[in-house]
Formats: structure tokens, sequence, C-alpha cells
């Protein structure tokens, strides 16, 4: 009999009658995990990405498949910070990594080392020329989108009756909303037939809208790959969406999803429940504002009887006992009798005051005033005084001119035989120019 203890990488075994050795489910594991490892790793594989997911933790989750198949990949923390790009659903990658089991599972599983992009998948190549192409066209132009209903009569949902976003959608609006009808147009939302059946289902709510009459429309549909979700990228579905007469909200996959429905429809909601929650205020909001409102109308009432009961209160005393309006006339009147009086005593006290004031310093004012007139008068005839050429010719100079009476300033103005004449302190004295020189 076989003892584990004696080696720790030995499976244990047993031997039946027929000689057939019997694994344990790990062991057996273990054992294909390092024929694998053996065999192929490092390995390296060209596909395209499915179902990806990036976990909290930072790990990356998601199938690389073709045509012919699909495996599980899974690349942690550290190899996901390298990217240089964000993976999504429909690329075609090439990655390097090493192929074993995850043997909680017994799944088959890639570890990825390093990713790298190989071009885009059938389906995202498709999903973005269809997109372009509606995109020129204008069918996604926000200007052509209507505003959602505020208060919605009925509310009409397109999605599997088998589907789980059903049950989260009516559960919301059940919550939110019990009074407001919810009308169901059943079609598929995954396979062949899926987008055929979710064009004949708005049809069919199109045509009865007056008998419902739904205001607003919810095409849901719960998560999954871009293949699962095909459906709402199907051109003639999208067409029908623009056509639809009603707000149409898209609430396709999670919120990291996206499909021409989405681009299309009104409004793009992340997920059914968001989108439930966007037609439709809960009730609690509603009577909030109707008890605000009814406050409010209370109190304006309220102001205004309180104002025409005090106008009638003024209006009856005035009627009933006039004598009292006289009375206070006669004492308003003797109060403004006396602040006339007092105030005609201040003024006359006040100019009483100026004129002593007057008679006692005007006379003072005037001397002052007159003596340092004087005192201006003498100092500006001594700068006169200071002025005078006469001091200057006192001094020895004169004052040379032509017989005109022109001032001769400068030898270039006179020449030889010239007639000049020269005033002096005490006269004048006529001369003759010889030899004028420059100095």
């Amino acid at each position: 009999m076989f003892d584990p203890s004696d080696r720790h990488e030995s499976p244990l075994s047993s031997r039946r009658e027929t000689g057939d050795r019997i694994w344990p489910v790990g062991v057996l594991l273990r054992a294909i995990a390092d024929s694998l490892e053996a065999r192929f790793n490092p390995v390296s594989v060209k596909g395209e990405i499915t179902g990806f997911s990036r976990a909290g933790s930072g790990h990356c989750y998601f199938s690389l498949k073709d045509e012919q198949g699909q495996v599980r990949c899974a690349m942690f923390r550290r190899a996901a910070g390298l990217l240089e790009f964000s993976p999504c659903d429909g690329q075609l990658v090439e990655l390097r990594g090493r192929l074993g089991v995850y043997e909680p599972r017994g799944e088959l599983q890639l570890v990825v080392e390093s990713l790298r992009q190989a071009g885009q998948g059938n389906l995202f190549e498709q999903f973005v020329a269809l997109k372009a192409k509606l995109a020129t066209e204008g069918l996604f132009e926000a200007s052509r989108k209507r505003p959602l209903p505020l208060l919605p009569r009925a509310i009409g949902v397109v999605t599997s009756l088998g589907a789980a976003a059903l049950h989260d959608v009516v559960t919301a609006l059940q919550r939110r909303t019990p009074h407001i009808p919810v009308v169901i147009y059943p079609a598929s939302v995954q396979g062949g037939q899926a987008a055929s059946e979710l064009r004949q289902a708005l049809l069919k709510a199109y045509r009865r809208r007056d008998e419902d009459e739904v205001d607003v429309l919810l095409l849901v549909r719960g998560g999954g790959a871009m293949e699962d979700l095909w459906a709402f990228n199907d051109e003639h579905l999208a067409r029908t969406i623009v056509a639809s007469p009603v707000p149409i909200i898209s609430g396709v996959g999670h919120e990291t999803d996206f499909t021409i429905a989405d681009f299309c429809a009104d409004v793009r909601a992340p997920t059914p429940t968001a989108a439930a929650e966007l037609c439709a205020q809960p009730r609690s909001v509603w009577l909030g504002v109707l008890d605000l409102a009814r406050s409010r109308l209370q109190n304006g009432v309220d102001r205004q009887l309180q104002t025409h009961s005090q106008r009638l209160d003024w209006a009856a005393s005035r009627v009933g006992r006039p004598s009292h309006l006289v009375t206070r006339q006669q004492a308003r009147l003797a109060r403004l009798a006396q602040s006339l009086n007092h105030a005609t005593r201040l003024t006359f006290e006040r100019e009483r005051s100026k004129i002593d004031y007057l008679n006692h310093d005007f006379p003072r004012a005037v001397a002052g005033c007159l003596q340092r007139n004087r005192q201006l008068i003498e100092r500006a005839q001594l700068r006169l005084q200071l002025l005078d050429p006469q001091l200057v010719l006192e001094r020895g100079y004169s004052w040379l001119a032509d017989l005109q009476g022109l001032p001769i300033v400068s030898v270039k103005m006179t020449h030889v035989g010239q007639p000049v004449r020269a005033t002096l302190a005490d006269g004048e004295v006529d001369l003759t120019v010889s030899a004028p020189r420059l100095i």
C-alpha cells in the first residue's frame, strides 16, 4: 500500500482486481498540468477577445476564440499593468503565456504574460463599419432625440419574458411607480432571430401606442459578450428605433457595453435597472412635490386672509368712530406747531450769534486784511525797482541802438561807418562804428 508521506509528488493509487489505476482528482489535474507544461509552454496564441472583465484586484479575465474554439485566459495584475492599450471584446490579439489547468474548477486555462493587438475581430469590424455608416446618415444626432416624458401614462418594455433584465425592470418600476401600468412586448434578445423579433415587438408597440397609452419604451437586455448582444447591432433594428413615435431608452448589457441600439435610442442607460429608473421618478418624489405645493397654497391663502382682515379692521375703525381720526389729526397739528416754534427760536438764536460775532471781530479782521495787502504792495514795489534799467546804466553800462531805436546786441549787427546811439545814465551819445571786432 502507498504511503503519501514517502513522496509528496507521487499519486495516491490503489489497484482494483483488474489492475486499473485510480487517480485522486487533484493529483490527476496536477499530472495533466505537468504534461501541458512540458509539451506546450511557453505558448503564443492568436485569437479574438470575448467576455473581457477586470476585477477589483487588477486581474483580467477573458476568453480567446476563433472559428474552431475558445480557451479561458487569465492575466494577473503585474502583466496587466504593462499593457499599452485597453483590451475589449472583439479585439484580435496575440498573446504569450503558459498553458495550464485551473485546479479548483478543473478548467483549461491560459495564463497570459504579454498581450498585444493584432487587429480587430470580424464582429468588431462589422460594428465599427455600421456605426460609421449610420453616424454619417445622422441617426445618432442629438438634435433629433426627444426628451423623456415627465409623467408617463404607461411604460412599455421590449425584452425576453425569460430574461433577468425583465425581472429587474419590473421590480424597479413596482418599487418606484407602482401606479403606472407596464406593458410588455416579448421578443428574443439573443440568437439569429432576435433582431427580427425585436423589430416586430417595437412595431407592435408603435401600432398599439394609442390603445395602451404607452409614452416611453424600454429596450433592455442583460450583459454578455459581443456575440450575445449582436442582435442589438442590427441595421434594420436601428432604423426601426429611430422611427419610433415615442422616446426609447436603451438599457442593453452592462455599463461598459455599447451597441448600435444605444446610439440610436433617445436615451442610453448603463443597465436595465437604470433604464427603469430614468423613466420613472419615485412616487415619494411626486408625493413630496404635492405636499410642497399644498403647503405653499395654504400659506398663500392664509397670508391673503390675514391681509384682508387687517384692511377690514382698519376700514371698520375709520367708519365706526370718525372722532378718533379728528383727535389724531388735532394731536398731529399740535405737534407740528410745537416743532415749528422750536425751530424758529433756534434759527433766530443762531442768526443773532452770527451778528454778535461780526460786530466784535469785523473791524479787527478788516485792519488785518489792510495790513497784509499793504505789505504785499511794498514787496511788489521793491521787486519792480530792482528791475529798473536805469539802475543798470548807473553802474556804468550803456544801451546801444541804431538810429531807428532797435537794440544792437551783437557785433554782427554792425558795419564800419554805421551811425549808432549809446544811451547812458544821464543822456545819449551819437557814435560811428570804426572797426567792429568779435571777442
